[in-house]
């Protein structure tokens, strides 16, 4: 147990220095890049300027990650929030339903199952109504 843990913080600092590693050629890369067209001060600000932008940019991925927006679509049936998901992404449920559509053909007995399934359920839903009146 102790051996694992020590593997996992061997190989997350090895991956930490191997990212650090990659920023500080990518920061010397384009230092090397900018340094033609400006002088060595000018070229180190934009450096800096662009890598403080990406950590920000990073800062605030993570921050959105920790607080995800609520989703109201939590308390939905499934049947309500796939019409939402159709009516918001209409390309991709037309791709769904055609692959579906291509599934049923290629394999007939999934569309005889489908077949059998909804019409048990209307009329099971027909006898409810019958006991009922």
């Amino acid at each position: 147990m102790i051996k694992k843990a020590i593997s996992l913080a061997a190989a997350i600092a090895m991956l930490a220095a191997a990212a650090a590693v990659c920023v500080f050629a990518a920061a010397f890369a384009l230092y090397a890049l900018l340094r033609y067209s400006m002088t060595a001060a000018g070229a180190a600000a934009v450096v800096a300027l662009v890598f403080a932008a990406i950590a920000a940019l990073v800062g605030v991925i993570m921050l959105r990650k920790g607080n995800p927006p609520l989703d109201r679509r939590q308390d939905q049936s499934m049947t309500t929030r796939l019409f939402d998901l159709a009516r918001e992404k209409p390309v991709i449920a037309a791709a769904a339903a055609a692959a579906a559509g291509f599934i049923m053909l290629r394999n007939p007995n999934l569309l005889t199952a489908a077949f059998t399934a909804a019409m048990a359920g209307r009329a099971k839903q027909a006898e409810r109504r019958a006991r009922g009146r």
